[in-house]
């Protein structure tokens, strides 16, 4: 079994890092205002943005939530192929 560092710098892990990322962009939210909205200091969403920190089922659906997205806009595509 992987590593859950090795699972954090996955391609695909990678690709939810850039689609969290966007999503809070296209929100029009800085990480402190998510990080606030999350009950979390801005260092826990710039460790998940940069792959230093993990991210579960539970906070993705909370981002998305958050971002107005839906839970299919984190979906990796490109996995499921």
């Amino acid at each position: 079994m992987p590593s859950s560092s090795t699972n954090r710098l996955s391609p695909a892990y990678g690709r939810l890092r850039e689609r969290l990322r966007a999503a809070r962009i296209e929100a029009g939210l800085t990480q402190g205002q998510v990080g606030h909205l999350v009950g979390k200091p801005q260092s826990f969403i710039s460790k998940i943005e940069s792959g230093e920190r993990g991210v579960g089922f539970i906070e993705i659906q909370v981002f998305a939530r958050i971002y107005g997205k839906p839970l299919s806009y984190f979906e990796d595509k490109a996995e499921l192929q």
